[in-house]
């Protein structure tokens, strides 16, 4: 005997549920009550008792009842893909018909036994997207005498899916783009934020220039220059690992502190053991600071500094020797209560340049680093420019390379002894 066709009012009643759901996922940001809304409809209209709709989850090795229709709701109930006729539907992508649930090997009896519901029969058909299979919508014993579903209810079923299928994708991107511009405009606001935090310029003659140079829109990268009323200048350089937000508030947080700070403690080792110290008890687990920092008292040509983990900053003598400060602590925010030593330099006409890693990093074509060697060479290359011309030709040139990560560099000129 054929299957029953379906007569007009169902195509009517499908063609307007297409268009109420499709109209639906444009419109609604909360998906799940359109999940809801659109599995009661195709229920209602397919005649069935009941009916579910599931979703792929954890790298599809799991499908999850994210809506359910029926005597006894099933929402939440999860399943390996590999069991059962929803898994065999969303495995093969293709609509599964069963008359009679007790002579098919691949039924499982999990959502009965959690309901207490009693299948007799099920069709299933695949929720997918192009060639992406998003999850299957099922249902369940056909209001009849029989209770079985036909051929007609598969071909209504599957058309309803695939639509389903389209609208969930739809909805999904519209989400996903809210999303994208709310961090995008977090993260232009953090960048503004990052932005006022570094030192302005000072005009010319100034011992001390500074640049930064983010990778992307926020910078995990740091510098300041801080003017003492004794005429000394107080500055560092840092770097916080990671990337993102939570990088983006440490920096904030620790440029602040050493703003702070720098005003009242004169050695700057004492000044890098608080910091530490206020860095260790809020900063988020595995995240650290690498930092060097110091004063410069441009009546003597000395520079007295400290570094807790950063690259060894680099002393350029006036006869073109030079001379790198290793760190001599861990960096900041790992330990507390950790001893930061300090040494004091003679500048003696010479230069002092910090870095961050992004400079030393940077690759040329051929994939290798530039190194401190790199930083050397452009050192000498531009020695006789003012300093802020030095940094910014340093600057300039290692920008040519392939950056992978911020670009950070800091220069003291001592000029007095420079042009004695």
């Amino acid at each position: 005997m054929a299957d029953p066709v379906l007569d007009a009012n169902h195509y009517e009643g499908a063609f307007a549920l297409l268009a109420e759901m499709t109209h639906d996922f444009a419109e609604a940001m909360d998906v799940q009550t359109t999940l809801n809304r659109a599995l009661a409809s195709i229920v209602r209209l397919v005649n069935a008792a009941a009916g579910s709709l599931w979703l792929v989850e954890n790298e599809d090795t799991e499908i999850v009842c994210v809506a359910s229709v029926g005597p006894d709701p099933i929402t939440g109930l999860r399943l390996p893909v590999t069991q059962g006729i929803i898994g065999k539907c969303v495995r093969e992508n293709e609509c599964q018909q069963v008359l009679d649930v007790s002579k098919d090997p691949d039924f499982s009896t999990k959502a009965d036994a959690e309901s207490g519901f009693k299948t007799r029969s099920l069709l299933c058909a695949p929720v997918s997207f192009s060639d992406e299979v998003m999850g299957a919508i099922e249902l369940i014993n056909k209001e009849t005498e029989d209770g079985c579903f036909v051929t007609a209810d598969a071909n209504l079923l599957q058309v309803l899916a695939s639509s389903a299928g389209l609208a969930l994708a739809n909805a999904r991107f519209a989400v996903e783009q809210v999303e994208h511009e709310r961090v995008r405009r977090e993260l232009e606001l953090a960048a503004e934020i990052q932005r006022n935090l570094l030192p302005a310029p000072r005009p010319m003659p100034f011992p001390i220039h500074g640049m930064n140079v983010p990778a992307r829109v926020v910078s995990g990268d740091f510098f300041d220059i801080l003017p003492l009323e004794d005429q000394r200048i107080a500055f560092c350089l840092g770097d916080v690992s990671g990337k993102g937000m939570n990088a983006a508030i440490l920096m904030a947080k620790t440029a602040s502190l050493f703003r702070c700070l720098a005003k009242t403690i004169d050695d700057p080792g004492k000044l890098m053991e608080r910091l530490n110290d206020e860095v260790c008890e809020t900063a988020t687990r595995g995240m650290f600071v690498t930092m060097a920092a110091g004063i410069y008292d441009p009546k003597t040509g000395s520079v007295c500094i400290a570094n807790a983990g950063h690259e060894p900053p680099l002393l350029l003598r006036r006869d073109g020797s030079t001379t790198s400060i290793p760190a001599e602590a861990p960096p900041l925010g790992i330990v507390p209560g950790v001893e930061v030593p300090a040494s004091t330099l003679a500048l003696d006409g010479g230069s002092l340049y910090l870095c961050s890693d992004g400079l030393t990093e940077a690759e040329n074509e051929a994939g290798e680093a530039l190194g401190s060697e790199g930083l050397q060479r452009l050192a000498v290359r531009f020695a006789e420019k003012p300093i802020s011309e030095r940094i910014e030709a340093i600057t300039a040139a290692v920008r040519e390379l392939e950056l992978r990560d911020d670009l950070t560099l800091l220069g003291i000129s001592d000029e007095a002894g420079r042009n004695s």
